[in-house]
């Protein structure tokens, strides 16, 4: 995931030192969306925010196994990886309803089957995250998990 995110920010850098919008490899955006960006953010702006964006989220799921990364607390982790899902599964319904349903940008099937599974895999990066910091219950703790009854 962590080479995935890193891909994500060079391709929005490309973009940024084009002062373009878009990814390299996807649709070109139309003039339309041009003029909104421009109403809100330089358009190089905006893509180097995405650069930002993109390395954060690779530093965030490389802290997920490596030492370092459990001096962050559990709900803090959490927290931030549900919210990178958030964003990555919002923009794969985007692709998807381009590739799969030609509403929006026009992106093709296998990017929108890309998106899907990306946001599979970080799914699975976030579950994987909290089943292996989950807390152990003590002694007494298991004894009713176990028996639904004290000791």
């Amino acid at each position: 995931m962590a080479v995935l995110f890193l891909g994500y920010a060079l391709g929005k850098a490309v973009r940024a030192v084009q002062g373009r919008l878009g990814f390299p490899g996807g649709p070109d955006p139309s003039a339309g969306d041009y003029e909104r960006y421009s109403q809100v953010v330089d358009v190089a702006t905006a893509q180097w925010m995405a650069v930002a964006t993109g390395l954060f989220a690779a530093a965030l799921v490389l802290a997920t196994v490596i030492t370092a990364g459990r001096r962050i607390p559990r709900p803090l982790m959490l927290v931030l990886l549900a919210l990178v899902l958030l964003g990555v599964g919002s923009g794969a319904v985007m692709v998807a309803a381009g590739g799969f349903f030609g509403l929006g940008a026009d992106w093709e099937w296998y990017q929108a089957l890309a998106g899907i599974c990306v946001t599979a895999l970080l799914a699975v990066t976030t579950c994987s995250y909290a089943r292996a910091t989950a807390p152990v219950p003590g002694p007494a703790e298991k004894d009713l998990t176990e028996t639904g009854t004290p000791g």
